[in-house]
């Protein structure tokens, strides 16, 4: 998959393709039955398939005080769009200049001037352009004008109700971990580089893998004990491990900022420096602060020992 920041001066293969709109936070079942559905008409019709998005989330620009936590990062976004088919990616910046943009020029700069789009695909409730004024009857109005075809996808229920990324997040922001990933239909994944500890889990016999929050603007569970799949690249590819992993500022040492502390379970790796994926799988319990190192450890065990039994349960297929 091919990423673009821009709309313009394209190579011919990114251009007259079936395009994918929308935020795609999470990148979860609803989205992609529209990655499907737009999977399914670039096919039919022999042209690339391709997404647009926004970066940074348009309500950071537009309401920055309404703007929700991401459950993506644009990297995470970007694997797991692949993952799903996408030949090109348009991550278009959202700044005023296109902010302002009317539904009208949208279409005529974007969708038609720029892409060449030759079908658009978005939810049933899209809308675009300065001031949302665009909505799915206009663009099919437009389309009419340009020549391309539209179709607009109904919501994807789960679980009874509407699968949407603020239904996800509220699972997360609970530590409901099952549910969000039931949601998401992959495993809930954080990301950074592995930076320097004090040592303290070698020293206590379990040693970690530091993360420490790479954006405010990311979405991480509560404070806690995890059971989780870790994955980074290895000399021979993707690699990936079970782990107990511990989120939250380390009362027992009395810690002030908040770290991940990933323990690979029953493998010795060198993560320095790398960059470490971590899929939530389950909560184990909440963060404590013990009377004693000895306390520490043996609890330590135990979370260990959980994590082995909830993840030799897990689907081998939990996408991180």
């Amino acid at each position: 998959m091919l990423l673009h920041r821009a709309y313009w001066s394209l190579p011919k293969a990114a251009l007259f393709g079936v395009v994918a709109i929308g935020n795609f936070d999470g990148v979860h079942r609803g989205h992609r039955a529209l990655i499907e559905a737009a999977r399914a008409r670039a096919d039919q019709l022999g042209a690339p398939l391709a997404v647009i998005t926004f970066e940074p989330h348009p309500l950071q620009v537009v309401r920055p005080d309404q703007a929700p936590l991401l459950l993506t990062s644009l990297r995470g976004k970007a694997r797991l769009l692949a993952a799903l088919g996408v030949d090109h990616l348009f991550a278009l910046t959202f700044n005023e200049h296109l902010r302002h943009k009317s539904p009208e020029a949208f279409v005529h700069d974007v969708l038609a001037g720029g892409l060449g789009a030759r079908h658009v695909v978005v939810g049933y409730d899209f809308r675009f352009g300065h001031r949302a004024a665009g909505d799915v009857a206009l663009l099919t109005k437009l389309s009419e004008e340009y020549g391309f075809g539209v179709s607009a996808l109904p919501p994807v229920r789960w679980q009874g109700e509407v699968c949407s990324s603020s239904r996800i997040r509220t699972a997360v922001a609970a530590g409901d971990l099952p549910l969000a990933n039931d949601l998401l239909g992959h495993a809930f994944t954080v990301e950074g580089r592995v930076v320097a500890g004090d040592r303290r889990g070698r020293e206590l016999g379990y040693p970690t893998a530091n993360l420490r929050p790479v954006s405010g603007q990311l979405l991480w569970p509560p404070a806690g004990i995890y059971a989780a799949k870790a994955a980074w690249s290895g000399p021979d590819g993707r690699e990936q491990a079970d782990a107990a992993v511990s989120l939250g500022f380390r009362p027992t040492f009395a810690g002030r900022d908040l770290v991940l502390e990933v323990h690979l379970l029953d493998r010795s790796v060198d993560l320095y420096g790398q960059r470490l994926c971590c899929a939530f799988v389950e909560r184990l319990r909440d963060e404590v602060a013990f009377e004693s190192i000895p306390a520490l450890q043996a609890q330590m065990a135990e979370d260990c020992a959980q994590a082995r039994r909830i993840l030799a349960s897990t689907a081998s297929s939990l996408y991180i």
